[in-house]
């Protein structure tokens, strides 16, 4: 139990680093940063090659919402979900911790800017309503998990995996970054609120509610389907 709540703890961590460190460091640099796109697909990469290393170790959740699911749909035992929750929690604050250590180091950074911490209206990147907010992480939220649930089903192909739910990430990251900044995961929204306070924490009960009730009916949709055998 101890190596399968470290792996969820690293592999969150890798999550929130590779995918917030890009939009904190990267996203706009001069003359050659990333972009949307970019930070899109980083999350996108990031959740690939975490879900590839650790899926041996713990199942590679490395998202509550993924663990809450899976637990509703019957795949995974409800004795773990707070622990593995917990595990994904520690991993995404060190992961923001990483980010805010690297990214104040720079002359002029300011932590209020944000560090990729997700929110709404005001602090929406396109100044979408709170109700906006919480369908697209809701939708998205129910979307993400549901491809999720289906590609880790035994009759999908293994290998194949880590490639369709990281482009799953990719395409929520398309739709969600001019919303909220894309959450779709509780922890991803943690980390960084943690270190920006105020208006961040503020906000954060709709980036656990929206992607919870999401995964919620994902694992009811599972059901329904029928509970397949999973690897």
């Amino acid at each position: 139990m101890t190596r399968k709540l470290l792996g969820e703890a690293l592999g969150t961590l890798w999550l929130v680093l590779g995918g917030c460190g890009s939009a904190v460091l990267a996203l706009g640099f001069p003359d050659i940063g990333i972009g949307l796109l970019g930070v899109a697909l980083a999350f996108g990469f990031a959740w690939m090659v975490g879900v590839h290393v650790f899926e041996p170790v713990s199942g590679a959740h490395l998202n509550p919402a993924v663990t809450v699911g899976m637990a509703v749909a019957g795949r995974f035992p409800l004795r773990l979900v707070v622990p593995y929750i917990l595990a994904q929690v520690v991993g995404a604050i060190a992961g923001a911790a990483i980010v805010y250590l690297i990214a104040s180091g720079k002359v002029g950074f300011d932590v209020a800017s944000g560090l990729d911490a997700n929110g709404y209206a005001e602090h929406s990147p396109g100044a979408y309503s709170l109700a906006s907010a919480l369908v697209c992480e809701t939708v998205l939220g129910f979307l993400f998990v549901l491809v999720v649930l289906r590609a880790r089903e035994q009759a999908f192909p293994a290998a194949y995996a880590p490639l369709v739910t990281g482009l799953a990430l990719v395409v929520v990251c398309l739709v969600g970054i001019p919303v909220t900044n894309a959450s779709v995961n509780p922890a991803r929204s943690l980390g960084p609120a943690v270190f920006v306070g105020g208006w961040a924490l503020q906000q954060l009960w709709l980036f656990w509610l929206a992607p919870l009730l999401g995964a919620g009916l994902a694992g009811g949709a599972s059901r329904y389907f029928g509970i397949p055998q999973t690897r």
